[in-house]
């Protein structure tokens, strides 16, 4: 592996891997964000974590305005120039956890699988509170621990292992996350406890399966089959073993 391979394995674990390819998994999010804001889609928005910017181009033709916020300057270029070609669309470099905007400033804010590998997740929380305005949503996905899979990768022996990696997080605590330190998994009540004591109501608490689109390129008939079962689970309580957590959630007072 040469060092090129190296560095973009690194940036894999710390920042996670951005959607580059627009399928049915994605489509089928988008649709969900949509539903999430409602009549606010056409204000202010912003996604918070929007990597090389798939999610800003799709939501962009939807909104009054909105900016793309990244904390990786490689993936925050690659996202201004898909911004570029859109009239209401705009990228940032920063952090999370200071959100460079004014209080009460966006009616609607996507965070999508971003939360899990911020330095900070509460804090990152707050600031997305803060500028949102008083009855605006955030709409957050989040890796789920009751997933089978650790869909980042664990460290072994020193090495990084990319991949779906089994059962890591059905380990206890301690072990999981010596196995994978570069990134978070959340039940349900890790994501309660990030939102305790603030202004929020709660509008939509889900789990949700994936869209499985690799297994559907390679074994078209049985991904599908795959999709349409699992997915059919997020009607019942076996949702527990989805891939995401899907949140909707209101901000209820200035």
């Amino acid at each position: 592996m040469n060092s090129e391979d190296k560095r973009d394995l690194e940036k894999a674990a710390r920042c996670g891997e951005p959607s580059y390819v627009w399928r049915a998994g994605q489509e089928r999010r988008l649709r969900m964000i949509l539903d999430a804001a409602g009549e606010r889609i056409a204000g202010r928005l912003l996604e918070n974590g929007c990597g090389v910017g798939m999610y800003v181009e799709r939501l962009a033709p939807h909104a009054g305005a909105i900016i793309g916020l990244e904390y990786d300057f490689t993936r925050a270029r690659q996202a201004q120039t898909v911004a570029a070609r859109l009239p209401n669309a705009s990228i940032l470099c920063a952090a999370g956890e200071e959100l460079p905007f004014p209080d009460n400033h966006f009616q609607f804010i996507l965070s999508h699988e971003v939360l899990e590998h911020v330095r900070d997740d509460r804090l990152a929380v707050r600031e997305m509170l803060r500028v949102l305005q008083p009855g605006g949503r955030i709409a957050i996905f989040v890796p789920n621990r009751g997933y089978p899979f650790e869909t980042h990768g664990v460290y072994w022996r020193g090495k990084y292992r990319f991949g779906n990696i089994p059962l890591v997080n059905y380990l206890p605590r301690g072990w999981r996350n010596r196995l994978a330190p570069h990134v978070r998994v959340y039940t349900l009540g890790d994501l309660e406890r990030l939102f305790t004591g603030l202004p929020v109501r709660f509008v939509l608490r889900t789990v949700i399966f994936g869209a499985y689109d690799n297994i559907i390129a390679r074994q078209p008939m049985v991904g599908k089959a795959l999709r349409v079962a699992l997915q059919t689970l997020e009607r019942t309580r076996l949702r527990f073993f989805g891939l995401s957590h899907f949140w909707v959630v209101e901000k209820t007072e200035a």
